[in-house]
């Protein structure tokens, strides 16, 4: 008796289990591969008015920077010593975006399928690696120093513009030997608060964003791991060398087969590095990716694509489904940083302090990257909005009158 109980029992969980899948995969909608559903704003239940009003203010305060990539690269980090780009960079397109509530496509505007570049968006995507990588238990923890996983990185060299000798040709680093880069863990990397120190594919990190006078800056001392946010694209650099080293593959293939292709993107989306990342894995050339177009590459990828990631980033890493990115590795993606309470993992900037968005609410998110780029998750709204090419300063009132139109 006791024996059927339990059989039974099993039965009544099995059921409770798929019936809680088909009911996770009949309450939302997923755009398939190749399609996506368009409602009218009516049919959800939304303004018009303000959808359009919406479109007009996105087209209103496009970017000033130039559209010219090399230009507008210039424009933005010229300044700095060590500025120059050593990756590609595109010509870019106009204003573009689309509003996504429900799942479904609610309008959209600008030349949506062209592949133009995200910027740091980018890191939104590396640190979702980083995450399969734990989910995966190729990284155990989070807290793990990461020079327990990366010994030391082997160079490639292709030859170009460098004198053939020995020691070019088996260059080998160690980016996580220092005494301060021993104590950097995963967890202070993606918070950009690792205060790494190091020169990574011809870039020091004192020269990005530098602070004050460059000869003092040069030869300050090290914060403690954790103890200050700095935004520094060298040192998500050797954040993503460290998560190559780990998979032990190029990271755009990770995250074609593991993200991009089970939610539907296209085949159309780029992530690349530098012409001088390139290192030797397990005997072949491997291009260590950059985390956003700082000097060039970072991913490129069309508006739909960025959609997609937005969408799965809402559903808490869930597509129709399947858990592609595990709830517990969102949650963590989503905690503030205690150096800077507006910010998450890289690239998630939280709204906890409403400094950054104040007409939204305290739990949305954006993916951003220079430019602006922005994906803007509300999961009060059930909203999903990429905009291209806004100034930065008008983020917020994008946002704004895009809620305007949930108002009854």
């Amino acid at each position: 008796m006791k024996m059927h109980l339990a059989i039974v029992a099993l039965l009544i969980a099995g059921t409770t289990s798929v019936n809680a899948q088909q009911k996770t995969k009949s309450t939302y909608y997923f755009p398939p591969a190749g399609a996506w559903q368009t409602q009218a704003p009516a049919q959800l239940g939304l303004s018009a008015d303000a959808i359009r009003q919406t479109i007009s203010f996105a087209k209103e305060h496009e970017a000033k920077a130039s559209r010219n990539g090399e230009l507008a690269q210039f424009q933005s980090f010229g300044k700095e010593p060590f500025s120059e780009a050593v990756g590609p960079l595109t010509d870019r397109g106009g204003s573009t975006g689309i509003i996504i509530h429900k799942g479904y496509i609610v309008a959209q505007w600008g030349e949506l399928n062209r592949v133009d570049i995200v910027n740091s968006v980018t890191k939104s995507l590396l640190s979702t690696v980083i995450g399969l990588a734990v989910d995966r238990g190729l990284i155990k923890s989070t807290v793990d120093t990461v020079a327990n996983y990366v010994p030391f990185v082997e160079l490639y060299n292709f030859g170009i513009n460098n004198p053939v000798r020995e020691d070019v040709q088996n260059s080998i680093i160690y980016p996580f030997a220092s005494a301060h880069n021993r104590k950097l863990t995963w967890e202070v990397m993606l918070r950009q608060t690792s205060d790494w120190e190091g020169t990574l594919w011809g870039k020091p990190d004192w020269a990005d964003r530098p602070q004050g006078e460059i000869e003092q800056y040069k030869t300050r001392q090290s914060n403690e791991p954790g103890s200050i946010y700095k935004y520094n694209d060298v040192r998500v650099n050797a954040l993503a060398l460290a998560a190559t080293s780990v998979w032990r593959k190029p990271l755009p293939q990770v995250l074609k087969e593991n993200i991009m292709d089970p939610i539907g993107a296209s085949t159309t989306w780029r992530w690349t590095g530098y012409r001088t990342s390139w290192i030797v894995m397990d005997g072949q050339p491997v291009q260590s990716v950059s985390g956003g177009g700082h000097w060039g590459g970072g991913a490129f990828i069309n508006a739909y694509d960025m959609a997609r990631f937005g969408l799965l980033t809402l559903r808490q890493g869930n597509w129709n489904g399947k858990q592609l990115i595990s709830k517990q590795w969102v949650k963590q993606a989503l905690t503030p940083t205690t150096a800077n309470k507006g910010y998450g993992y890289m690239n998630w900037f939280l709204n906890t302090d409403k400094k950054m968005l104040p007409s939204a609410p305290e739990t949305a998110w954006v993916h951003i990257g220079n430019g602006t780029n922005m994906i803007y998750c509300d999961p009060e709204h059930d909203v999903v909005m990429v905009v291209r090419w806004i100034e930065n300063k008008d983020m917020d009132g994008v946002v704004k009158t895009l809620l305007a139109a949930f108002k009854k």
